[in-house]
């Protein structure tokens, strides 16, 4: 039996997933995703009443999950798990295993394979030009399907070699704001299915899947000198109890910037008065969301905005806030916001302890000299800070009503989505 606080947090994890994937059901990439699956078939793609192999339902719901970055993160990795896990077991269950206690076991499985994964080699995978959620993401969707599905040892083994070799997903989309990022997690999560079934049918795949001289931290981290033991206490212990949930939807290690901003602007600092703002920073989240500079304090559009802190801390500071209205095209243009963003800069911070926690700084320097300091310690929504139940169900209110549900059918999917690991699987009113 789970663990109390491990079902909790798969509870949450489904409830987030879900109103991620209604709140992007209208957005352009979602349509372009559905318009380019020639992949019909019984399975639920959340907020569509088309229905999609299981395949293909894991891959729109897993891209539609993380397009908005507003999904679950892994402090230690970092990943989204739930844009991968959820996204591939609940629709292999409904295709071929419609029970919730499956789905249940095999989101946990998958979501603690995917996030000790990523503790191996802390930061050699993004160094190497990689995504994290997406190289260990189809780990974790394997063996959560795996599990869900009910194979056996073998079979598992041979899953997950297999899904080896369906890891993919390079970082080139910071360059310009494309949307290939959103995609990674749906793509995870199909290959994940795909490496599941295969093995279940008898195709075989290497054992040194992880640790071979060819294997999946050779290819991805350029490196087999690992810390497995990161794994050894798999099942007794479950990191998948940390999993944080994100208060506002952009890059997760800029969100202690904008807390630390809107701390500035509530103690009366104006944007007037400001001559800059330096934030001490982590080595390894400077090639992501610090530079180049010039470009993450003018973003060229509002999905690289979301990478972007300089720009990110500016829109809390200006605006108390950051919500999804504030990456649209014209946001992103808001000159009072570029001002403030243009007087951003970073410094590194040697003892930062990336990725093991997020941390934020902001040291003010005002026009008139005087030096104005915030700093947050942690995530808030984390495991210091946690998103209680009530605050995970007003976040999905909040985005079903942002992709055009009204309150009664984001109570009745509420409802169902509390209950779903206690009996049949039966996803048909989610849909449409």
């Amino acid at each position: 039996m789970l663990p109390v606080a491990v079902r909790a947090k798969c509870e949450d994890l489904l409830i987030d997933v879900a109103g991620l994937c209604v709140t992007a059901r209208h957005e352009d990439y979602i349509k372009a995703a559905l318009a380019g699956l020639d992949d019909d078939g019984p399975c639920t793609a959340i907020g569509h009443a088309r229905t999609l192999s299981a395949a293909g339902a894991a891959f729109v719901n897993g891209t539609a999950a993380h397009g908005e970055d507003f999904d679950d993160t892994f402090e230690g990795g970092p990943v989204h798990a739930g844009a991968v896990v959820v996204p591939a077991v609940l629709a292999a269950c409904e295709r071929h295993r419609p029970d919730g206690a499956a789905a249940l076991l095999g989101i946990a499985i998958g979501t603690e394979v995917m996030c000790r994964l990523s503790t191996v080699v802390p930061k050699a995978v993004h160094k190497a030009g990689f995504h994290p959620t997406a190289i260990f993401g189809v780990m974790g969707a394997a063996a959560g399907v795996s599990a869900a599905l009910g194979l056996n040892a073998k079979q598992i083994v041979d899953a997950l070699g297999i899904a080896g070799s369906f890891a993919s997903g390079i970082i080139e989309y910071l360059a310009e704001g494309a949307w290939t990022k959103r995609l990674h997690p749906g793509w995870a999560a199909q290959s994940g299915i795909r490496a599941a079934l295969l093995a279940r049918a008898g195709f075989f795949g290497p054992r040194t899947v992880f640790e071979g001289v060819h294997g999946l931290f050779h290819g991805f981290a350029h490196t087999t000198q690992c810390d497995y033991a990161a794994l050894d206490d798999f099942g007794t212990r479950w990191v998948t109890e940390t999993l944080a949930f994100k208060p506002y939807p952009c890059g997760t290690m800029a969100h202690p910037y904008i807390d630390c901003a809107r701390k500035l602007a509530a103690r009366g600092i104006k944007a007037k008065d400001v001559k800059e703002m330096v934030c001490e920073v982590g080595e390894g989240t400077v090639h992501r969301l610090w530079e180049p500079l010039a470009a993450k304090q003018r973003p060229p559009n509002g999905y690289a905005a979301k990478f972007a802190t300089p720009f990110i801390l500016a829109t809390g500071f200006v605006k108390g806030g950051v919500g999804l209205g504030d990456f649209t095209e014209q946001a992103v243009r808001d000159p009072e916001v570029l001002a403030i963003a243009a007087k951003v800069r970073y410094v590194i911070d040697p003892n930062n302890p990336y990725p093991k926690a997020f941390t934020g700084h902001i040291r003010c320097v005002l026009n008139d000299g005087r030096v104005v300091e915030e700093r947050q310690p942690h995530f808030r929504g984390g495991a210091n800070e946690p998103l209680t139940r009530a605050d995970i169900e007003e976040k999905f209110t909040l985005n079903a009503r942002h992709g055009g549900w009204n309150a009664s059918r984001s109570a009745a999917a509420l409802k169902l989505l509390s209950k779903l690991y206690d009996g049949k699987i039966d996803l048909a009113s989610l849909r449409g």
